[in-house]
């Protein structure tokens, strides 16, 4: 693995954090406040092409490859969570899945509106009873001639109110467990699909998240992604790009923390001298700088992994269960750093405080994280499948 970026890699991260400094940066905390999506920044980013940035060409994306798409990620996040949550949500979950299991057909007519974000995605798996236990869909998918009915309750769906397709999980038998499961590609204008918002969260205040409700929602078999029964497989692969974004996302906080309380820690005065010259605060400092440079190497070498087409679940939950936390403790000490002011949402510290608690939380919690790690390091379950397979695919990608 090359530990130098390409001269392309820097241009797009120097584009996306100028335009998350110059956009997305002034109006954050007021839409925080607010607890209102911001349409205008949605808008920005459509124009620039950012959504599609992985997508090939051909299906209207730019092409870029897994580093330049985490380096992407993360200065989005290095600013505002929220707005994060838009750009992972349509491009890992929804276009990267449709890219993988779509046909030729799905593909041509779904990608490249998701790229200019004429078409907004979400992903419909979590469900009340059905969190970490992902196999356990209520959501039912019962034949009717040569269309599907669809009829359940899903929550904390992100883009839930402002999608105009979601991907929905549903069984078409529940005795089958996770065999059963089945993704389809719902618009969500058809008669019996509802959202409805989910008001007081903890965090992510400028991002849209939705119970949505499904009630005899008829869709064509050919809004089927992959085949009937595959849909636990999708939805896998789907959050190993969401969690490949929430870890690169949470590098970006870590950043913003360590660029907010260093500026601070050099100007606030105590005991006569900059709270920066004291060793605890300078404690606290290194502990972030820590973090985000191991963080970033974590979640770069799925990346590598990604960009070389080998499976990553393994990469992807270290990236993630590690970034998650380092992401806490980051929003724990720039608190503490700014002391009484931290308390407050007149520095954007409380606000990354608060975002940081869903990072370890949502694309499976910690508890998954270190249960899939477990059982790989224990022979129980290996997390990229069976050994002598992935020893084929690194020697083929030359890993």
């Amino acid at each position: 693995m090359d530990f130098d970026f390409s001269p392309e890699q820097l241009a797009i991260r120097k584009h996306m954090r100028d335009f998350a400094e110059r956009e997305i940066a002034p109006v954050a905390q007021k839409n925080d406040r607010a607890c209102q999506f911001d349409w205008d920044i949605a808008h920005k980013i459509f124009k620039e092409g950012f959504l599609g940035c992985p997508v090939p060409e051909k299906y209207g994306g730019l092409g870029l490859d897994y580093v330049s798409y985490g380096l992407m990620t993360e200065e989005v996040n290095r600013i505002c969570s929220s707005t994060r949550t838009l750009f992972s949500v349509q491009t890992s979950l929804v276009a990267l899945t449709i890219l993988k299991w779509g046909t030729e057909e799905q593909k041509m007519q779904y990608l490249p509106k998701l790229c200019t974000g004429e078409f907004i995605g979400c992903y419909g798996l979590t469900e009340p009873e059905a969190g970490s236990d992902a196999a356990n869909q209520q959501t039912r998918a019962r034949k009717d001639g040569t269309d599907y009915l669809l009829s359940g309750q899903k929550t904390w769906i992100s883009c839930g109110t402002i999608a105009t397709h979601a991907l929905i999980f549903a069984t078409v038998d529940p005795a089958l467990g996770h065999k059963g499961i089945t993704c389809f590609i719902v618009d969500t204008k058809t008669p019996g699909f509802k959202a409805q918002k989910i008001e007081g969260k903890l965090g992510l205040r400028a991002s849209d998240t939705a119970m949505l409700f499904l009630d005899e929602v008829r869709v064509p078999a050919s809004s089927m992604l992959g085949n009937v029964g595959e849909g636990f497989k999708i939805a896998m692969s789907a959050l190993d790009n969401g969690r490949f974004s929430v870890a690169a996302g949470a590098v970006g906080l870590v950043q913003g923390c360590i660029d907010v309380c260093s500026k601070y820690a050099m100007q606030r005065i105590t005991f006569g001298k900059p709270i920066g010259e004291h060793q605890q605060v300078q404690a606290m400092i290194a502990d972030m700088v820590v973090d985000c440079e191991a963080g970033r190497l974590l979640y770069l070498r799925a990346a590598h992994l990604k960009n070389k087409g080998v499976r990553n679940t393994m990469e992807t939950s270290l990236a993630k269960l590690f970034c998650g936390e380092a992401a806490n403790r980051a929003g724990h000490n720039a608190v503490q750093i700014f002391g009484g002011y931290g308390y407050s949402d007149e520095y954007p510290v409380e606000r990354y405080f608060r975002d940081a608690k869903i990072l370890n939380i949502y694309e499976g919690t910690r508890e998954v994280q270190k249960m899939i790690i477990a059982q790989d390091a224990l022979g129980i379950r290996s997390a990229n499948g069976k050994p002598e397979t992935r020893l084929t695919e690194l020697a083929t990608a030359g890993v």
